[in-house]
């Protein structure tokens, strides 16, 4: 019984976050990340990808799924993971359990050591718990673009056949993230 009514709480809280959602990420920080992803992906070959959802999804919620099992599955449904340097990155925030989660490639990941991760993800909790989303995800982005940059620097002119972007720049978020202004 303690694990259905776990569940149930968790669900609860979880479409609860959903009326806080777009206060706390409006329409116009979503374009402005967007753009930030496009500009950022023409100086390196990676795929960048921030994905804000306010709750889990129902299934998830059922089978105790984790906010990192989450970001996981969104990496390969996503297809960040589908970058011809395997250094694509996913930005997860999970707004319902407080989570950050980032999901990184295999090369991209292998030039961060921990600590680096852990610093973003814990400058990014703390502009969070002051309420700032916009701020600690452009930070976020701003940083993992540089160090993507630095890493795997563009060797051509984007749209010459050569490490093409080809993954979709607007945050997702599933029905989460409405693009109408409100």
């Amino acid at each position: 019984m303690s694990s259905v009514f776990h569940r149930f709480a968790r669900l609860v809280r979880h479409r609860w976050a959903e009326l806080h959602l777009r206060r706390a990420l409006p329409a116009a920080t979503l374009a402005e990340l967007e753009q930030l992803i496009a500009h950022s992906e023409l100086g390196h070959t990676g795929q960048v990808r921030i994905c804000v959802e306010a709750g889990l999804p129902f299934s998830y919620i059922w089978r105790d799924a984790t906010p990192r099992q989450r970001a996981l599955s969104l990496f390969g449904k996503l297809r960040v993971w589908d970058t011809e340097h395997n250094n694509g990155a996913l930005i997860y925030l999970l707004l319902a359990d407080h989570a950050i989660e980032i999901v990184a490639d295999r090369a991209l990941d292998r030039t961060m050591s921990a600590e680096q991760w852990q610093t973003l993800l814990s400058d990014m909790q703390s502009a969070f718990q002051s309420g700032h989303f916009s701020v600690g995800l452009v930070t976020a982005l701003e940083r993992v673009s540089r160090h993507l940059q630095h890493h795997f620097p563009r060797r051509s002119e984007p749209g010459h056949g050569q490490d093409e972007d080809h993954l979709p720049d607007a945050p997702v978020g599933q029905q989460h993230l409405p693009r109408r202004n409100s």
